[in-house]
């Protein structure tokens, strides 16, 4: 999406702290401008064919939001298979005619056809994804996961190589350590030659908290956005599960019950529950905001089978938690 003009940037806060937030926010120092829910493009060609998909976007963009997550894998589970999901995106995009309305974020490096970040799998990568969106410009270019074989100085050479050309605006990391990540960032410090990742997408919720050791303080640090993936935990916090274990036909039901089934999980539940209540939200919402009031964090990522279970979600791009609230959802999942 093209920059707006408007006051702030990245907006880092104290943990604990809940405010109310601009409707939207700028993505550190980039000129993005996004909707503090990014809506996850993983279902799109797996559990959704297209015509649902589109219901979804639909519902999205009338919502207020603007900003797709995708992957150059996404489909691979479905009939779609790899790219389905930016295929169908790409479709969307064409039939609507809003691509200069949006922010459309996809990733490169995980493909078992062409792995890792090398310049070679990297321009392949690109080109794929740029065809399958059929757009000219990816807004955020994700380095899907990191890869150890290849020197980090060829994988950010061969994004500013992109960046120059014109075919990608901004490139951020996934799923990398602070260590690697710090490593990265002082390359591009000490070299002009080389891209700069502006975001960092983490595994990251109200269940899953090692972001918070080293990571956090990282983004924080270098004035990284993070932009969450899972922020409902697989579904786990969007209240469906139970304790008494009623099976849900969810493709993700048997690892969230592995995971997340024990009294630290329904603990979570029962505090998102009374607040939700409180707010007359739904849980998910709670704590997708729970996770956007976190130090650092831009937008949660979040996906939707539905019109009407996107409409759970959207309220927590602007809901307003008290500083009691945070702590007692932080208390719990801690």
């Amino acid at each position: 999406m093209r920059s707006r003009s408007r006051p702030g940037g990245l907006g880092l806060r104290a943990r604990g702290a809940a405010r109310y937030p601009d409707p939207i926010a700028r993505l550190g120092d980039t000129d993005l401008d996004v909707f503090p829910l990014c809506l996850g493009g993983n279902v799109f060609g797996w559990t959704l064919d297209a015509e649902r998909s589109f219901a979804v976007l639909d519902a999205y963009v009338e919502g207020g939001g603007n900003f797709i997550d995708t992957a150059d894998i996404y489909g691979r589970h479905g009939s779609a298979g790899i790219g389905g999901s930016e295929r169908i995106i790409g479709r969307w995009l064409a039939a609507r005619g809003n691509r200069e309305r949006l922010t459309i974020a996809t990733k490169v490096g995980m493909s078992a056809e062409r792995p890792g970040l090398s310049r070679e799998a990297i321009e392949a990568g690109v080109t794929e994804s740029l065809e399958r969106l059929g757009i000219d410009c990816i807004d955020l270019y994700y380095a899907h996961r990191d890869d150890e074989r290849t020197p980090l100085e060829e994988t950010l050479a061969a994004f500013a190589e992109l960046i120059a050309a014109g075919r990608v605006r901004h490139v951020a990391a996934s799923n990398y350590s602070a260590a690697r990540l710090a490593e990265a960032l002082a390359l591009s410090a000490a070299r002009e030659d080389l891209a700069r990742y502006v975001a960092l997408q983490p595994h990251y919720n109200l269940m899953e908290r090692d972001y918070e050791h080293e990571l956090a303080a990282l983004c924080a640090r270098e004035g990284l956005a993070c932009i969450p993936y899972f922020g409902l935990a697989r579904g786990f916090l969007t209240g469906k599960y139970k304790r008494d274990g009623a099976a849900i036909d969810s493709p993700r039901a048997a690892g969230v019950r592995e995971s997340y089934f024990n009294e630290r999980g329904f603990a979570v539940l029962d505090a998102l529950q009374e607040i939700a209540s409180a707010h007359r939200v739904a849980p998910a919402a709670v704590a997708l905001a729970w996770l956007r009031l976190q130090p650092t964090v831009l937008a949660p990522i979040a996906s939707a089978t539905s019109p009407e279970q996107l409409a759970q979600l959207m309220p927590s791009a602007t809901l307003a938690l008290s500083a009691a609230e945070v702590q007692r959802l932080t208390a719990a999942g801690a």
